[in-house]
């Protein structure tokens, strides 16, 4: 792009790509590698209560079916129509949080408490991030974080922080826990089934595993928050952030007022609805929608918006996920690509093949980078689970290496990646809901990825030399 100076040359300056841009790219590239990659597919068969799984040493080629130029172009519909509900989950998450925004209620509540918090505002890291670690960890909480991001991102601003601050505290959190799960039904739960293992056995080790884990992730974010309180400027979204409408003076000078503090109960009762749901009677996408548009109507109705008035602040928060929210079908278009061209079992056939030429001591190491590398391609904990663990487990027989550990080497490599591929569709979401690019929240969080990786390498390691030989 160029743009005339004032003595009439043209300086040129680099223009970042827009999501729809880089996404579509990654279609191509993914039409491209149809014709590299044979087609192929494994024989599945169904259980009884109705789950698909892969059926070992079934995998055979097929006919190629090449993606052609226009079903590129239809993959982005295709992928729309997929992650349909995700999408408008975005809207109507995002329509019912600005319903809740536009009552200051945060800004009300942190001017009240500010003063008690003086000096303190770091504890708020530590513990935001373990509440969200135990859920990703104990019920499977993922997806069902994406509205907190909402409530942490003006909150970390005012309390000296930053954006990426509050949407580290929930993602990066949620992440953590989620990875290095003790009793994540999901993923340790149905893969331990696949395996044949006890449900949730090992859960002693795998608890040390998840402290370490969530230890190493606080002390990450603790570090960057510490940095960008101390000097703002340092701040990787800082230019972003100055341009944000979180009115901070109200926090000097605003207390609660009667209908900040109904608010805040309206706030509180939805999201202890919203985890009762989530346990009890497994409530998701759907059911946690329907809880947040009654959430915005009341708050609407408590602040005197009328039925209208609430609409109208609705549709803002809306528009503001415009962009964010189609994203996340971008991303699902590239997935469309390799399962309407049948290579995602070949990928998974070929990866498999690599793993199993290893000699029995990095056997184990192997499966989790090829787990690691699926889910880049299988975001969902319990499609990857269906998908792999009927191969890994006899092949965890054939290497030497414990059903466990299997197990272990699944969920540690299917949760690394989720929130640094643009594949993922929360990550895309989270993003979309905190207004950061992309490019800003990967050159964040990527060496905590490397970190975490090693991480769970040596917990394989440990896990298949000294506590679950063969």
């Amino acid at each position: 792009m160029s743009e005339k100076t004032g003595s009439g040359k043209r300086k040129w300056r680099m223009e970042a790509p827009h999501p729809f841009v880089i996404l579509f790219t990654v279609i191509i590239i993914m039409a491209i590698a149809t014709y590299l990659i044979p087609a192929g597919e494994y024989d599945r068969t169904q259980s009884e209560d109705g789950k698909s799984y892969v059926v070992d040493g079934s995998y055979h080629q097929i006919d190629a079916k090449p993606a052609g130029i226009l079903p590129v172009f239809e993959a982005v519909h295709k992928g729309m129509v997929q992650s349909a509900p995700i999408i408008f989950f975005i809207f109507i998450v995002g329509g019912a949080f600005n319903v809740f925004r536009e009552s200051n209620a945060i800004e009300g509540a942190f001017g009240s408490i500010s003063s008690k918090l003086e000096g303190k505002e770091m504890y708020l890291i530590p513990i935001v991030m373990l509440f969200f670690g135990l859920g990703g960890a104990a019920i499977g909480m993922f997806e069902e974080s994406l509205p907190f991001i909402l409530i942490m991102i003006p909150l970390a601003i005012m309390m000296g922080f930053d954006s990426l601050v509050g949407t580290g505290m929930v993602l990066v959190g949620v992440a953590s826990g989620f990875t290095a799960a003790f009793m994540n039904p999901f993923t340790v739960g149905v893969a331990q089934g696949i395996a044949e293992v006890p449900i949730f056995s090992g859960m002693g080790l795998r608890v040390i595993f998840w402290l370490i884990y969530m230890v190493v992730a606080i002390l990450y974010v603790v570090r960057y928050a510490r940095k960008v309180r101390k000097n703002p400027e340092s701040s990787l979204v800082y230019e972003e952030d100055k341009k944000r409408n979180i009115r901070v003076d109200l926090v000097k000078e605003h207390t609660l007022t009667g209908k900040q503090i109904t608010t805040l109960i309206i706030l509180v009762a939805t999201l202890i609805g919203l985890g009762f749901g989530v346990i009890k009677f497994g409530w998701y996408i759907t059911e946690i929608s329907a809880l947040f548009l009654i959430m915005a109507l009341i708050i609407g109705l408590v602040n005197g918006k009328g039925i209208n008035g609430t609409a109208v602040s609705f549709v803002r928060g809306c528009e503001e996920l415009v962009v964010g929210a189609l994203v996340v079908g971008f991303a699902y278009g590239a997935l469309v690509i390799l399962q309407d061209s049948s290579t995602i079992d070949t990928i998974l056939y070929g990866i498999t093949a690599l793993v199993s030429q290893l000699p029995s001591g990095l056997a184990a190491i192997g499966m989790y980078i090829m787990q690691c590398l699926l889910n880049i391609v299988v975001t969902s904990g319990s499609g990857q689970a269906a998908l792999s663990m009927p191969i890994m487990t006899p092949l965890s027989d054939l290497l030497g290496v414990s059903r466990q550990t299997s197990v272990l080497a699944f969920q540690m490599g299917d949760g690394l990646t989720n929130i640094i591929t643009p594949t993922s569709g929360l990550l895309l979401a989270a993003l979309a809901m905190a207004k950061i690019s992309f490019a800003k929240w990967f050159k964040w969080v990527w060496p905590l990825i490397l970190i975490q990786f090693i991480l769970g390498a040596i917990f394989v390691t440990i896990a298949h030399v000294f506590v679950w030989p063969a």
